[in-house]
């Protein structure tokens, strides 16, 4: 059971281009978060720094850390390995420090099975169309249409992934999206009431997905 002087985890898990790395950062920033970076085997993107937003390793290295147990979890996304450090995120929460994890849907189930002492809070991100994530997607440094159209097809079935999540919150301005995210996480730290609503959700799932 988890201490009142414990951290608390937080994850933030979205189809790809729904802006949940850009969450995960103005949350970590404004909340003196302590956000976890990941492992991964794919090439930085041209505005990446290595040990910021990524540990960029090769696949033996993170093969080697898989076999050590060093992970948290890991999952291969777009044919590519990424994976969380157990040890940081363990001190920090030790320490009284929330921790915040931008990983997909596959890490996100790995933790809540590991059943953690920490109090964990799961937020699925979602783009308020699809028409939207094209454009968002097509506008970062993925000019690739092959690129584009590959994660479009994986949205499809990575947004199914969205009842397993405590929230799902509609990223259609990120002001607001951080203002509803923040909320919340206040909301289950004081243990107060907040205004989420499950039926709006409901409808807007179902219009991205029909």
């Amino acid at each position: 059971m988890s201490s009142k002087e414990d951290g608390i985890m937080i994850v933030l898990s979205s189809p790809s281009g729904a802006g949940k790395t850009t969450l995960s950062k103005l949350l970590s920033k404004n909340n003196n978060y302590f956000i976890s970076v990941s492992h991964t085997t794919r090439k930085p993107r041209i505005s990446e720094v290595d040990a910021k937003d990524y540990f960029f390793i090769n696949e033996d290295e993170f093969e080697s850390l898989i076999s050590n147990n060093e992970f948290l979890e890991h999952a291969k996304v777009f044919n590519h390995f990424y994976g969380t450090s157990k040890q940081p995120i363990v001190n920090s929460l030790e320490k009284g420090i929330n921790v915040i994890f931008d990983i997909d849907w596959q890490g996100t189930k790995q933790i809540k099975e590991k059943n953690l002492k920490y109090k964990l809070i799961t937020f699925f991100i979602l783009p308020p169309s699809k028409k939207v994530l094209f454009e968002r997607l097509s506008n970062r440094d993925m000019k690739d249409k092959v690129i584009v159209e590959d994660r479009m097809r994986q949205f499809n079935k990575d947004v199914l992934h969205w009842v397993d999540y405590n929230y799902v919150v509609i990223n259609d301005n990120l002001e607001n999206c951080y203002n509803e995210v923040n909320n919340l996480i206040k909301s289950e730290i004081d243990k107060t009431k907040n205004s989420y609503d499950a039926e709006l959700i409901k409808n807007h799932i179902n219009q991205l997905i029909n």
